[in-house]
């Protein structure tokens, strides 16, 4: 004969195998790890023996790492993982870290304001970068080696104008700009040739040939574009001219 269960034990049973939904747990600190992480780490709190708490929190670091692979690249992984266990835990949990605390504080100290750079770029096309090159080659010493910077800094010059600008290219352009950006203190030599516009793209055609065949794949859409608007009208003419010709 089955037992007789009273009214309180049929709600606790029906509330252990109810369904639960996650508006209804409790929050999670860290989603990424998941609820059994957290409950994990809860369940290590309640542990009184401090040598056990620390074995099972050594195995928790364990399961984290596995969870997150993609972390393992960066130099302070483990410190990382260790940091985010005390964080689920709310800073409850005493073991043994090889690594110090972190503070409470950490999760609501607002970090320091970046400094935005607020010096201009006189030419923007070549950008800040070319700019502290010829900063860099104005203070060196003359001679060879500076020579080939120089005429190195030209040749970056024209490839960056050719990023904004395929049409058309004046070396005179690129070395009169040259001279602009380092007060006249920058020239080349009267043998000097910069690379061909030809050659320059080129490369950048080798480095990035799936840049070159969506370029490729838009000016085939904007030919089909101009056909369907009247530009390609030839094609149905003649299409029609056939058809008179087969009925005679």
């Amino acid at each position: 004969m089955a037992a007789k269960h009273s009214p309180k034990e049929k709600f606790e049973t029906a509330e252990k195998h109810a369904m639960h939904y996650n508006t209804q747990l409790p929050h999670l600190i860290i989603p990424e790890y998941g609820r059994n992480i957290q409950k994990l780490i809860e369940y290590a709190c309640t542990i009184k023996s401090k040598e056990e708490r620390n074995k099972v929190a050594n195995a928790i670091i364990s399961i984290m790492s596995r969870l997150n692979p993609m972390l393992r690249d960066l130099t302070d992984f483990r410190h990382k993982l260790w940091d985010h266990l005390f964080i689920i835990s709310n800073f409850k949990l005493d073991v043994d870290s090889p690594y110090p605390k972190p503070p409470k504080e950490i999760l609501t100290t607002k970090p320091e304001k970046v400094k935005y750079p607020d010096s201009k770029i006189r030419f923007k096309h070549y950008g800040k970068g070319v700019e502290r090159l010829i900063e860099k080659a104005s203070a060196m010493k003359a001679g060879e080696e500076k020579n080939a910077f120089v005429e190195a800094i030209a040749n970056l010059m024209k490839k960056s104008y050719l990023v904004w600008n395929r049409n058309t290219v004046d070396d005179h352009v690129i070395l009169k700009e040259l001279a602009l950006l380092s007060d006249g203190k920058l020239k080349v030599s009267d043998e000097f040739q910069m690379t061909s516009t030809n050659d320059i793209l080129a490369r950048t055609k080798n480095m990035n040939p799936k840049v070159d065949e969506s370029r490729q794949g838009r000016d085939r859409d904007r030919g089909r574009d101009r056909g369907r608007h009247g530009h390609g009208g030839g094609g149905g003419h003649s299409r029609n001219n056939n058809r008179h010709r087969r009925g005679r």
